[in-house]
């Protein structure tokens, strides 16, 4: 995805994948800017260490708490530039800012892939972690009125729920199922990645019915047993492949500074993903 954006846009860049353990996050940001690196995305578990390694801190990772896009800049005349916009035989003191772009990209994929307006409406979130916790706080940004949140251990889901109703005081964020049906079902767990995952969702308590649309954040397979379940019954149903295809355009936009080739960006991931459909 990003390699077809960047030959899309012309850059003399080359995106690659590095297998870093958390104890060696910040030696790996380090060398990264001492190796005039143009950024870094970042996936768990990485996200929240970041918080503590980045130089400044964007307003999006603030909110949200956690870093999935680094841009590195250099000091030109007093102000930080990009590095992509200066020589890099120029670059003398570089520092990392640190981004969220997963937020805003789960909210625009569940919009689009959906074709689901979130304010007013109610929505049950299965996870508390990290994915979880920005899925929920950003809901209640979007204006849903009530999220429901469900985790394995309660008191996990309880800190969320306190972290929404501080920050967002006019939602109603309450703990476990709800009685009745709701607009959304959002999983934010990992539980579908391997096919012999049970489901994240226990219906006996929550029949998949009760939800009118059904958002699981796993992409690969393309379509889990929860989404499985949820066509069957006849709900709306989406994949985590739009919000991976948003944060990732998004990514290419903080550190190019031009508009990402959503499309061109769309059709290899998709190609790469599920490469038969699947």
């Amino acid at each position: 995805m990003q390699n077809a954006g960047i030959l899309a846009l012309d850059l003399n860049w080359r995106y690659l994948a590095f297998d870093v353990f958390p104890e060696n996050l910040r030696a790996a940001i380090d060398g990264a800017k001492a190796m005039k690196f143009i950024g870094l995305n970042l996936t768990l578990p990485h996200k929240l260490l970041a918080m503590e390694l980045v130089d400044v801190l964007d307003e999006s990772a603030k909110i949200w708490g956690a870093v999935n896009t680094i841009r590195f800049e250099a000091r030109v005349n007093e102000n930080w530039v990009p590095l992509c916009q200066c020589p890099a035989e120029g670059a003398q003191e570089i520092r990392s800012h640190g981004f969220n772009t997963d937020a805003d990209a789960v909210i625009r994929s569940i919009r689009e892939d959906l074709g689901l307006e979130l304010r007013g409406i109610s929505a049950v979130v299965l996870g508390a972690g990290g994915a979880g916790r920005v899925a929920a706080l950003k809901l209640a940004d979007a204006g849903v009125a009530n999220l429901f949140l469900v985790n394995r251990t309660r008191h996990k889901a309880g800190e969320v729920a306190r972290e929404v109703q501080e920050r967002f005081p006019g939602v109603n964020a309450a703990l476990d199922y709800p009685d009745g049906r709701v607009d959304l079902l959002l999983n934010a767990t990992s539980l579908g990645l391997r096919p012999d995952d049970p489901l994240p969702l226990d219906i006996r308590r929550f029949p998949i019915n009760n939800a009118r649309a059904v958002y699981d954040m796993i992409y690969r397979p393309a379509e889990t047993p929860l989404l499985k379940l949820a066509r069957e019954v006849g709900c709306a149903t989406a994949n985590g492949l739009g919000m991976l295809l948003y944060q990732g355009a998004k990514a290419m936009e903080i550190w190019s500074g031009r508009v990402a080739p959503i499309s061109i960006m769309r059709e290899a991931l998709t190609k790469n993903i599920h490469p038969t459909g699947q």
